[in-house]
């Protein structure tokens, strides 16, 4: 498959919506001299930001883990995730002081607890006492205890009927070169299944993701969708999302999706990006 560098494409917008995992980052930390790509976007004066599945953790805690590994240009300002679309249903729909039951870490719950409501671990929940449980959030894949947690999570909403809100579309990650792990929105698809019901669900492919950096940009530069290039390493969720939203993408495969492959997910989605690029990483 012919690709382009990153670099002469990226000159031909006025802001860059990047993805998180597979792009800046992935199983090892930092994509390896992501920085200079950095650099090179504040001396071209483009515009950048991180738009991300990620509701593990608040935006705080995510700009820092870039700062602590020398990227100071992301700060909090910068990202975008879909724990604050979920942030925001909660502050509508439920009134303070109203509890919410969770799967994932006890970080991750930082976005409903900012929402002035009270969160229960799974873990914490008793199946006999839930008539003040008001709603169940998908958070995060870690924190819990896969082999009761999830069946327990099934039984819960079995019991009861009340909004259920995943918080994180992706339905999996990869955690090395060759290999991926089950991601929340992975989790939250097969308890669907089972229950035969559906959830709310907040992250990219959904256009409200898009929208919310789309607005976070417009406070700071007057740009149009065509002027701004959404990057990501993965067709269901940054291409599809990006091209529905009437963004230029950029498929990256430096994460998800694997260079071996790209031209064969490609033919067989429909899934068709503007540019297909190794990283996202600029050369000096």
């Amino acid at each position: 498959m012919r690709t382009k560098s990153f670099k002469s494409i990226v000159t031909n917008y006025k802001a860059v919506f990047f993805d998180a995992f597979g792009v800046l980052k992935n199983h090892s930390g930092l994509i390896q001299d992501i920085n200079q790509t950095f650099e090179y976007l504040e001396k071209k004066g483009i515009y950048y930001y991180v738009l991300t599945n990620d509701s593990s953790r608040s935006p705080e805690e995510l700009s820092n883990w870039y700062i602590k590994r020398g990227l100071n240009c992301i700060t909090t300002d910068k990202i975008l995730s879909s724990g604050m679309l979920a942030m925001e249903f909660f502050k509508t729909k439920l009134q303070d002081g109203n509890s919410v039951a969770y799967l994932g870490t006890r970080e991750s719950a930082h976005y409903i607890e900012t929402a002035g409501l009270h969160t229960v671990p799974i873990g914490d929940v008793d199946l006999n006492h839930i008539d003040h449980i008001q709603s169940f959030a998908f958070l995060d894949d870690e924190g819990f205890d896969w082999n009761v947690d999830i069946n327990k999570s099934i039984n819960l909403l079995r019991k009861k009927n009340m909004n259920v809100v995943v918080a994180n579309t992706d339905k999996n990650y990869p955690v090395n070169k060759n290999d991926i792990s089950i991601a929340i929105g992975g989790l939250a698809d097969l308890v669907e299944k089972i229950l035969g019901k559906k959830f709310i669900r907040f992250g990219k492919p959904d256009a409200q993701m898009f929208l919310l950096a789309y607005e976070r940009a417009l406070q700071d530069i007057r740009v149009k969708r065509d002027e701004i290039l959404m990057v990501g390493d993965t067709l269901y969720t940054d291409i599809i999302g990006g091209n529905k939203f009437g963004l230029d993408t950029a498929l990256v495969l430096s994460g998800n999706t694997l260079p071996e492959m790209a031209s064969i997910r490609i033919g067989s989605s429909g899934i068709i990006p503007t540019y297909v690029c190794e990283s996202a990483v600029i050369e000096p």
